[in-house]
């Protein structure tokens, strides 16, 4: 089965995101959006858009269409900006958390990103962005560069087919290995919740305290796990540490 991905360019319509020079932001991600689609779609994937056309929607209402489309993957491409011109360039990807298969997305589309020649600022957690918080897949927000840089801009220019080629082929590879690698991990399961807030507090918790904690969305809920061991033993050293810290626990596997 093909995997369903949905795609947001950020802002649009009567939100025109950063504006440099008569450039804004929204045509940018409109245009690398449709191009990295187009790429996926040659490559057997479903591919869903939030929009292709210049109209505005809220960031709650692209979460929405996301978690209405059953997709597998959300990724919203953006440009950057900085209060003064040429104050800064490079590329970022934006997490509600750095855990999972979309961290290892997100690291794989820095890097090819930082081959094509813009510098890697990093992979950063921003759980308060309405489109990671959201939405109920694993999400991605890609900064591709500084729109009021003239190096990243020229980039961005000179190089879009190449950018989208590299997004496209980081994505794709992340997959594959999600495909053929397919290992079980055993994860100590600390709470599942309806409500992400009751979940966010737990996970904050656990991490504050040192543990290896993240949050996943399935069957409904928002669960609390820790750790993802190969060895059955390791886990199960791990569901007692927990315990004797206060936490009711179950172990599962993925």
């Amino acid at each position: 089965m093909a995997y369903k991905i949905m795609l947001d360019a950020g802002h649009g319509g009567s939100d025109p995101g950063a504006v440099y020079n008569g450039r804004q932001e929204k045509d940018d991600a409109l245009q690398l959006t449709l191009a990295v689609g187009k790429i996926l779609e040659n490559n057997g994937i479903d591919v869903y858009y939030t929009r292709t056309t210049d109209i505005y929607q809220t960031p709650f209402e692209k979460a929405q269409i996301a978690n209405a489309a059953g997709v597998d993957y959300f990724i919203s491409f953006h440009r950057n900006s900085s209060p003064r011109e040429n104050q800064y360039n490079g590329v970022e990807v934006l997490l509600y958390d750095k855990s999972g298969i979309k961290y290892e997305m997100a690291e794989n589309i820095l890097g090819a990103l930082g081959e094509i020649g813009f510098q890697e600022i990093g992979v950063k957690e921003r759980p308060g962005l309405v489109v990671l918080r959201r939405t109920k897949m694993p999400a991605l927000l890609v900064e591709a560069g500084f729109i009021n840089s003239d190096e990243d801009n020229r980039l961005f220019d000179e190089k879009f087919q190449e950018i989208a080629q590299a997004i496209a082929d980081a994505i794709l590879g992340t997959l594959s290995q999600e495909t053929i690698e397919d290992p079980v991990y055993y994860r100590v399961q600390t709470g599942a919740f309806q409500n992400r807030e009751n979940a966010d507090r737990m996970l904050y918790q656990l991490l504050d305290k040192g543990y290896p904690a993240f949050l996943i969305y399935e069957g409904g809920l928002y669960k609390v796990q820790v750790g993802a061991f190969m060895q059955l033993g390791n886990a199960i050293n791990m569901e007692q540490k927990l315990r004797d810290d206060g936490y009711t626990t179950l172990i599962v596997t993925r």
